[in-house]
């Protein structure tokens, strides 16, 4: 027996030992990879190559699902090989789904399907995310980021039902999970898509409640302060969308107040007891941004054009800032929709020639990004046109336009492009077309319904809303 027990502990021994050694090589390799990686600057193929070799050791697929989450991650974002990224990830949600590995699973799952849409492949990550969504209810962190990052891809599509849809079954979720600020964010985002959508007969009960939620949700200081930020952006959007000037003035006040006090609070690091509300809505840096944008429209609607320039220099001065270190693409959304309001504010004034230089700075930032010229094309050549009726150029001023008019849905730009397309038709005595035009059945007829599309003050997204903390 003593024999026995002997030969038994020495196995154990050697075992443990084996599994030590395995760790360490491990241990080493992965020590490695992160060191590359985080160097400065990052050395991305030794860090690549490290990863790689954990492969030949034939790990446990735990580590080897990992491995390939981690080359995927690395791949993806920091180098223009996606098809190994790809490769890569697909691997590691495969893998993962055959042992009990949340996290790699998820997050697999969540990078793959960015990537898809990075590929245009939106019919690839819709039921990829569907599938994560519908294992994930277990693990509410996961199940409210995959509900969140569904919602957008539909977004993004335009799609906003379906959006909405997923949003209002997040926030029930939300409320199982005894998670009222994530509630809070799934219930604002699903009001800012209402009025997107211009349901303002629904956005009105669902602000309330919101209003409600965030009163009442006691938590960290600064995540409160974002909710009410968030809900109080919305509300004066819908007063300035539903031309209310003056009834915006107080909540104005309140978010003015509110990013003056977020200012002054400092960030904790303790992580919530729930995980599902490991989410924030906006850097403190780029609300402060979004506050001085909602002030920059209000001013332009009430006619304060000097304080509405005011409040852009301040908001430009900020970006520039922010960009040298952060990269977020709702940076350059803000900095596109604010010179579009100085833009006509200049026009106003009589500064053509600035009007025009920011005008080309529009177009600059615009050819960065296909997506931001997609939605921001029409208020550009609408702008154009305005600038050429400021100069006396007809002509050019009808060709902007009648572009313009190619490139909307937006019931509003629409109209706004239309009236002044007539009067460029009265100044140049074409009065017969100036009356077809304004019937909508000129050189582009619309249909008789109702034509919607992203409008021109909406520059929100969920993507860039809602991030993990």
């Amino acid at each position: 027996m003593a024999a026995q027990a002997a030969a038994a502990a020495q196995a154990a021994a050697a075992q443990a030992a084996q599994a030590e050694a395995a760790d360490s090589w491990y241990l080493a390799l992965l020590g490695f990879a992160e060191h590359f990686r985080t160097s400065s600057p990052p050395k991305i193929r030794l860090c690549v190559h490290c990863l790689q070799a954990v492969f030949p050791f034939k790990p446990p697929q735990r580590i080897e699902a990992r491995t390939h989450l981690q080359l995927g991650s690395v791949l993806y974002h920091h180098t223009k090989n996606s098809e190994q990224a790809r490769s890569h990830l697909e691997k590691a949600w495969l893998i993962s789904q055959q042992v009990s590995f949340p996290y790699v699973k998820f997050e697999a799952a969540s990078l793959l399907s960015e990537l898809y849409c990075q590929e245009n492949s939106v019919d690839a990550a819709k039921p990829l995310l569907r599938k994560a969504i519908q294992i994930s209810q277990q693990t509410p962190y996961w199940h409210c980021r995959l509900l969140f990052q569904l919602a957008q891809l539909h977004t993004l599509e335009k799609d906003l039902v379906s959006a909405c849809d997923l949003l209002g079954v997040g926030a029930e979720y939300a409320r199982v999970v005894g998670s009222e600020y994530t509630r809070a964010l799934f219930l604002l985002s699903k009001g800012m898509l209402l009025l997107m959508e211009r349901k303002l007969q629904e956005v009105h009960p669902l602000l309330t409640l919101c209003g409600q939620i965030v009163e009442n949700w006691q938590g960290n200081p600064i995540q409160k302060e974002s909710l009410r930020v968030f809900f109080l952006v919305l509300q004066v959007t819908h007063y300035l969308d539903a031309g209310q000037v003056k009834s915006v003035k107080p909540c104005l006040k309140q978010l003015q107040q509110c990013i003056q006090t977020i200012s002054t609070l400092h960030d904790d690091e303790i992580l919530p007891s729930n995980p599902a509300d490991l989410f924030h809505w906006l850097p403190k840096e780029h609300m402060c941004v979004l506050v001085y944008l909602v002030t920059v429209m209000h001013s332009m609607q009430a006619g304060y054009l000097e304080k509405a320039q005011k409040y852009t220099d301040k908001a430009l001065m900020q970006l520039e800032k922010l960009k040298m270190l952060d990269c977020s693409p709702i940076l350059s959304s803000f900095q596109v929709i604010l010179l579009e309001h100085i833009i006509m504010c200049r026009l106003v004034t009589g500064h053509k020639a600035t009007a025009l230089q920011e005008i080309s700075q529009v177009c600059q930032l615009c050819q960065q990004s296909p997506r931001l010229f997609s939605n921001h094309a029409a208020q550009l050549h609408t702008l154009l046109g305005l600038y050429c009726v400021s100069v006396n150029c007809m002509d050019n001023a009808e060709a902007q336009f009648t572009t313009a008019l190619r490139l909307t849905n937006h019931q509003e730009l629409w109209a706004f492009i239309v009236t002044n397309l007539a009067s460029v038709y009265i100044r140049e005595g074409n009065r017969h077309q100036e009356v077809v035009v304004a019937l909508g059945v000129g050189p582009h007829p619309r249909s008789a319904g109702v034509w919607w599309d992203w409008p021109p003050q909406s520059f929100l997204s969920i993507s860039c809303l809602l991030s993990p903390s």
